[in-house]
């Protein structure tokens, strides 16, 4: 029975491979995601930027918010500064 079913399922052999590149294309991204050394790039990128006058103080605090919940796995909630207000 197994030499049948493999042959029955080799049509979707494409499906198969198609799925399972997708799958390591998405570790590859979360791994660069929350990979140290480009959070901490990002964190400098955007100081500099603020530095250059290209962002405001409440962007900046915004983007650095950003990158430390993609460092620490928030989902995106509430900050301590939103329930302040």
């Amino acid at each position: 029975m197994g030499l049948l079913s493999s042959i029955l399922s080799l049509p979707l052999a494409p499906v198969r491979g198609v799925i399972w590149l997708g799958e390591v294309i998405q570790d590859q991204v979360e791994q660069q995601l929350h990979d140290p050394a480009a959070l901490r790039g990002e964190l400098e990128e955007i100081d500099r930027a603020a530095a250059a006058g290209h962002l405001s103080e409440e962007e900046r605090k915004q983007a650095q918010q950003s990158v430390l919940d993609r460092m620490t796995g928030s989902t995106g909630g509430a900050t301590a500064n939103d329930r302040k207000e």
